[in-house]
C-alpha cells in the first residue's frame, strides 16, 4: 500500500478528456523515444565530424575515454588493476561498480563484438530503456506531452553525450527510472529489485535505494499496521546491491567496514560536506580556468535551482529522495569537479518543472518553445563535441 502523497494523480482518466488528448495528436512512448534517439544521433554524428576533422576516431573516443577504458578492463581480466601515481595517489579499479562490466562481458560472450563495441551496445541500449522508463514516469505524473517534454529534454542536456559513450549513467538512469515508476505505481518487489541493480551500478546508485527505503517508511508510518508483505521484500531488495559490492571490497582489502571508502579516498573521492568543491569554485572565480570548469559550475547552480522549483512543485516523495541524493553526493563531494555534470545526469525529475513549463509554452506560442529547443539542441552537440573531442578533460 502507497499513500497517496507518494504516488501521480489518479491515473483513471474521464473518457471526454482522452478523447480530446487523442484528438489533439499527444505523442506517445514511441514517439518520445524517436525524439530521443534522432536527438542522440544527431549529438553522436557532430561528435563524428569533429573527430574526423581533428584526425581522431569516433568510436574510440566514445567507447575507450577515461573510466571507460577501466570498466574494459574489469570486463576482460576481472578486478585487480591498481596503478600508483603517488604514495596517496593510488587508483584502484574496486573503485568501479561491478553491473556495466558484468554486461559488457555477456555481450562480449555471445557476440563477436569486441569490448567498446560491446560498451557502447550496453550504453546506448540503456539509454533507450532509460529513456523509456523517464516518459512513463512523466507520464504517470503529467501527462503525455509533459512526458515527452521530459525525455527530449534529458536527451539535449549539455553533458548529454554521455549517454551515447561507454559509461555508466544511462544502466543507472535505466534501473532508477522504471524502479521509481514501480514505487509510484506501488509495486515494491519490483521496485525493491531494480533499486539493487541500480546499486551495482555506480557508487550513487544508492540514491534509488534511498528512494525506495525512505517512501517505505512514509508508508509504514501513515498505514500502520495495513502494510504489505511486499513492501517489506521490496525494503530487503532495495540497499542489497549497494551494499553487497562495498562489503566485497571491504572483504577483499581486509577493512570490511571502511575499505571500499578508503579505495574511493585514493582516486581522491570522498564526501567532505563539499570543503573540496568550495575550495575549487573559489579558485574558480579568482583565477579562472578552461570552459569546462565554469560550465560545471552553472550546471551544478542550475541543478540546485531545479531542486528548489521541484520541491516547490511538491513533487512525489520518492523523486524528492531520488534526486535530492544524487545532488547532495554531487555538492558534498570532493574529487573531479569536473565530473559533477556526469553524476547529475540520472538526475532527470529535476527536469521535471522545465519539462512542464515548455509543454506550457508550447501551447501558447509555439515559436518560442521551438526557438528554446533549438537553442538547447545546439548547446548539447557543440559542448559534448567540444568535451569529448577538444577538451581532453577527465568525464
Amino acid at each position: 500500500m502507497t499513500h497517496a502523497s507518494t504516488l501521480a494523480p489518479s491515473a483513471v482518466t474521464h473518457p471526454h478528456a482522452e478523447a480530446g488528448r487523442r484528438t489533439r495528436r499527444v505523442p506517445g512512448p514511441a514517439a518520445a523515444l524517436a525524439l530521443f534517439t534522432a536527438a542522440r544521433l544527431t549529438g553522436v554524428a557532430l561528435l563524428a565530424l569533429t573527430a574526423e576533422v581533428t584526425g581522431q576516431q569516433p568510436l574510440a573516443l566514445l567507447g575507450r575515454s577515461w573510466d571507460s577504458l577501466w570498466y574494459l578492463g574489469i570486463a576482460a581480466h576481472g578486478y585487480g588493476r591498481t596503478v600508483r601515481f603517488a604514495p596517496d595517489i593510488v587508483h584502484s579499479d574496486l573503485a568501479f561498480f561491478p553491473l556495466y562490466p558484468a554486461l559488457v562481458r555477456a555481450v562480449t560472450t555471445v557476440t563477436p563484438l569486441g569490448g567498446g563495441a560491446a560498451g557502447l551496445v550496453v550504453s546506448w541500449t540503456a539509454a533507450a530503456v532509460a529513456a523509456w522508463g523517464i516518459y512513463a514516469v512523466g507520464r504517470l505524473l503529467h501527462g503525455r506531452a509533459v512526458a515527452t517534454a521530459l525525455v527530449v529534454l534529458w536527451g539535449l542536456l549539455p553533458h548529454s553525450i554521455v549517454l551515447s559513450m561507454g559509461y555508466t549513467e544511462p544502466v543507472l538512469t535505466a534501473f532508477a527510472a522504471w524502479a521509481l515508476h514501480a514505487v509510484l505505481r506501488g509495486h515494491w518487489r519490483w521496485a525493491g529489485a531494480l533499486a539493487a541493480l541500480a546499486g551495482l551500478s555506480r557508487p550513487n546508485g544508492f540514491a534509488v535505494a534511498a528512494a525506495v527505503l525512505v517512501t517505505a517508511a512514509w508508508t509504514v508510518w501513515r498505514a500502520r499496521d495495513r502494510v504489505s508483505h511486499r513492501l517489506w521484500t521490496g525494503v530487503a531488495l532495495a540497499p542489497l546491491g549497494w551494499v553487497s559490492y562495498v562489503a566485497w571490497v571491504g572483504a577483499r582489502t581486509g577493512d570490511p567496514l571502511r575499505g571500499y571508502f578508503a579505495v574511493q579516498r585514493l582516486w581522491g573521492s570522498r564526501f567532505d560536506f563539499g570543503r573540496g568543491s568550495l575550495r575549487f569554485v573559489r579558485h574558480l572565480l579568482l583565477h579562472g580556468d578552461r570552459l569546462v570548469f565554469p560550465m560545471t559550475l552553472v550546471i551544478v547552480a542550475a541543478a540546485v535551482v531545479l531542486y528548489a522549483l521541484l520541491l516547490a512543485d511538491r513533487a512525489p516523495l520518492p523523486l524528492l529522495v531520488y534526486a535530492g541524493v544524487l545532488l547532495l553526493i554531487a555538492l558534498g563531494g570532493s574529487g573531479f569537479f569536473e565530473s559533477k555534470p556526469r553524476f547529475l545526469l540520472p538526475a532527470f525529475p529535476l527536469l521535471l518543472p522545465l519539462a512542464a513549463a515548455l509543454v506550457r509554452t508550447a501551447r501558447a506560442r509555439p515559436v518560442h518553445a521551438t526557438v528554446v529547443v533549438a537553442a538547447l539542441a545546439g548547446l548539447s552537440y557543440a559542448y559534448g563535441a567540444y568535451l569529448v573531442v577538444l577538451a581532453r578533460t577527465p568525464l
